[in-house]
């Protein structure tokens, strides 16, 4: 224990413990990819961008649908799904890490799928002899997004019952959990020709664009990183362009052979994510280790000892292997934490890589018997072999670790920010490892590389990279001016000023929270302010 920070003890265990926190509730929804073929008799999908104020996925693409409401349980739906018969397996479902599923048609999920595609996109499916005006819709979709209508009391003035024959199972997807906003959601397809005489439209609110493009399109502005896309819509759209509707159904199902991969998450063509759950600190449960590249592969802080997670790990490389041909290259750690070094022995073990770190890292890692082959040196710049080539450069981003290194994706302009940002919570600065200036330094560093996206170790991808990095700079100056006012009035043990710096914290996060002013101070004095 001697030599380690207070942060690092309570990694290791030995320091203040932390209540793990409690599991995200997974909350049922639905989502529906509607789609029709052109002239070209190329396959059109329908897909919206949420609005980039929204604290789930803000400026993603997606398919229109919502999570399950009380009304839902009361609204009653008219046939069921093509394929729903096959929903019931429930081997590998993308995103589950061990929760427990439901069946997948529980009470209100129906009604659900259509509410929220009546709500999203004015389309309505439904049975009756009375089909409602396309002004009788458009009031009526008004009325219930303004709430000053019930779903039933609008289906009702509508003179129309639900009906959810039209729709196609499409397979079932769980949000990752390295996020704190988790879903249960089931897809479905829904043939919408041009000739309907109801056509999709997004009013702006929760999405601020909405739009038909052809799969293949929309795959490219993925590829291009002009678009952020989740797993789950990624994979429909491929089958969908590679096999359509018909023929490439079976692989929109769990365990298909050519089906969805539960191991990673691709948040970029070169890039994908594999949560691993860790000993890390709370509201965190689980560190990302990232996979760059596809014919050529490096793989990113392997965080995690346990055999289940390094299972997932290795799954997810041979998915590439098989997918692209990938090789692992090496194995790189961003800094020399346990949380994300914690399979780096066994990952090399099983690839036969080279583990490449910084050489103050290599020296931390020394004295736990995990041996750094190689160095990485900030500026250093990496090419990996594709179909395009991938360019990383190694950015040394000092402050949470002294040997802290960041990666920066040139193709993507995307940045693997280990811990210089967290998707759910604050960076810890540590004194003596952790550096207060050297911190705020690299996260200018970072901002003036104009990241499009930060791809932490805890927590998703977060979009509007520079915004971030600029946010959390000005955050750290408002905290230090706090603690400057602190000192002004007397106060000078960390102990002390914490009451007036820290006011929505937990006791059993006041040691963390003592060393971050411990950090302010440092640099106050360093920057002869006190």
């Amino acid at each position: 224990m001697s030599g380690q920070s207070i942060y690092e003890q309570v990694l290791s265990g030995s320091g203040q413990t932390f209540a793990a926190p409690p599991a995200a509730r997974v909350r049922p929804s639905a989502a529906v990819a509607m789609w029709r073929r052109n002239a070209k008799n190329q396959i059109e999908v329908f897909w919206v961008r949420r609005s980039s104020i929204l604290r789930f996925m803000g400026g993603w693409h997606a398919f229109p649908g919502g999570g399950i409401s009380a009304i839902d349980l009361s609204t009653p739906v008219e046939g069921s799904p093509i394929g729903i018969d096959a929903a019931y397996n429930y081997v590998d479902v993308p995103g589950t890490d061990g929760i427990e599923l439901r069946p997948t048609l529980i009470d209100g999920l129906l009604s659900c799928t259509i509410r929220e595609l009546f709500e999203e996109t004015g389309v309505l499916i439904h049975s009756g002899a009375t089909t409602p005006s396309n002004e009788a819709l458009g009031e009526a979709r008004r009325q219930l997004l303004d709430r000053k209508s019930t779903f039933d009391k609008t289906l009702s003035g509508l003179g129309v019952q639900l009906d959810a024959s039209e729709l196609t199972y499409a397979g079932r997807w769980v949000t990752p959990p390295f996020s704190t906003i988790r879903f249960d959601a089931r897809f479905f397809l829904l043939e919408y020709p041009q000739e309907r005489p109801v056509q999709p439209e997004v009013w702006t609110g929760e999405l601020d664009q909405g739009e038909w493009i052809t799969a293949a399109e929309a795959l490219q502005r993925w590829r291009r990183a002009e678009a952020l896309v989740p797993q789950p819509v990624l994979h429909i759209l491929r089958v969908l362009h590679e096999d359509g509707p018909l023929k490439g159904l079976a692989r929109l199902l769990p365990g298909d052979e050519h089906g969805p991969s539960p191991h990673r998450v691709e948040f970029r063509r070169e890039i994908s994510a594999v949560p691993q759950r860790t000993a890390t600190l709370p509201p965190a449960t689980h560190t990302s280790a990232y996979l760059i590249g596809r014919r050529e592969v490096i793989i990113v802080d392997p965080g995690s000892g346990k055999a289940d997670e390094l299972d997932r790990l290795k799954r997810a490389v041979r998915s590439i292997a098989l997918q692209d041909g990938g090789l692992v290259k090496a194995i790189w750690l961003t800094h020399h934490h346990p949380d994300h070094v914690g399979g780096a022995l066994a990952m090399k073990q099983a690839v036969g890589s080279p583990i490449c770190a910084h050489p103050l890292t290599a020296q931390h890692l020394e004295a736990r018997g995990i041996e750094v082959d190689q160095p990485l040196h900030d500026g250093q710049v990496v090419v990996l072999a594709g179909d395009p080539p991938v360019t990383i450069r190694v950015i040394h981003t000092p402050g949470h670790a002294r040997g802290h290194l960041s990666f920066y994706v040139e193709e993507t302009k995307s940045i693997i920010t280990g811990d210089m940002v967290a998707g759910h919570s604050t960076i810890i600065i540590d004194p003596p490892e952790g550096d207060m200036t050297a911190y705020m330094e690299s996260l200018q560093k970072l901002a003036a590389l104009e990241p499009k996206v930060l791809l932490p170790a805890h927590g998703t991808m977060i979009a509007n990279g520079v915004e971030r990095l600029n946010a959390l700079y000005a955050h750290r100056l408002r905290r230090e001016q706090q603690v400057l006012e602190a000192w002004r009035q007397g106060l000078r043990d960390p102990v002390e000023i914490l009451p007036a710096v820290y006011t929505d914290i937990g006791l059993q996060e006041y040691p963390m929270a003592e060393r971050q002013i411990a950090a302010h101070i440092e640099r106050l004095q360093r920057l002869g302010m006190i």
